[in-house]
């Protein structure tokens, strides 16, 4: 890292519409425990909006092809049941999934909901949060781009599996509650996104959204995978209000935790507005 950035944003920030950047952090190699894609040579910024926090990776990669494959064969493919068992197995106390299964549970019942219903998961990927829901009670779709994701999810996590791409997604079913659990960091087009849920969500329905804290990380580590290379961005208090709103939601519960595994995280349950 150096103290001066060159890679600065040129636009204003998506979500507040400001323009003033703060210059956070430089990289010319890549942090460890960062999935390798390839790319040569390294080189990304970290940029802060001066307006509402938000933090944007800024660097001059191609990241239109790393979901095609590239993220399943650098991240799972070597031993994917194996990671899979281990993180199912993981006691209540060490385990973000299971964590995150019961704060679903308890909001869920706290809006007087006493059957667990149906559930999309977006961008499901190794499919331990869709399994754990399916053993919880809810009837599970998981959806992932990658064939090879959806058919782990069918074949092992015991859920159905939904190979596509959810933006082209053209069935008519609606869901309970449809979530996107540390997905929409990983995609330039997060509002357009989000506010689609809207299609497959029964009108008294929820959705269920988990995203990198960037503001709490950033006091910790620039080098935290909050901030990875495949994260386009990192989320503020403000910054995350700022996306629900303009997805055309309304925010029904939001919280700021550390995960048991150390992640940084906001979540939220939001309802159409």
């Amino acid at each position: 890292m150096v103290a001066h950035g060159k890679l600065k944003p040129v636009e204003v920030c998506d979500l507040c519409g400001f323009d003033n950047w703060h210059f956070l952090a430089r990289f010319d190699e890549k942090p460890s425990g960062e999935t390798d894609f390839g790319f040569s040579p390294y080189r990304r910024e970290l940029w802060r909006c001066g307006g509402c926090g938000h933090i944007v990776n800024s660097h001059k990669f191609d990241m239109t092809t790393i979901y095609e494959g590239a993220y399943w064969d650098s991240t799972y493919a070597s031993s994917i049941k194996a990671t899979f068992d281990k993180i199912m197995n993981l006691p209540p106390e060490k385990s973000d999934n299971r964590q995150r299964v019961k704060a679903i549970n308890e909001f869920w019942t706290s809006q007087g909901r006493n059957d667990f219903g149906s559930l999309l998961d977006i961008g499901s990927g190794l499919a331990v949060f869709p399994a754990a829901m399916q053993v919880a009670g809810w009837d599970v779709t998981a959806l992932d781009p990658d064939a090879r994701a959806s058919q782990f999810a069918s074949d092992v996590a015991g859920v159905k599996g939904l190979s596509v791409d959810f933006m082209t997604l053209s069935n008519d079913l609606q869901y309970d509650l449809i979530s996107l659990n540390k997905v929409l960091e990983h995609v330039p087009f997060m509002v357009e996104m989000l506010a689609r849920t809207k299609m497959f969500l029964k009108p008294d329905g929820f959705v269920y959204i988990e995203l990198p804290d960037g503001e709490g990380a950033i006091e910790e580590s620039a080098l935290r995978e909050e901030f990875f290379v495949e994260h386009y961005c990192a989320f503020s208090m403000a910054s995350i209000e700022a996306i629900i709103e303009k997805s055309g939601f309304e925010i029904v519960q939001i919280d700021r935790l550390i995960e048991p595994s150390s992640k940084y995280t906001l979540r939220a349950f939001l309802r159409t507005s």
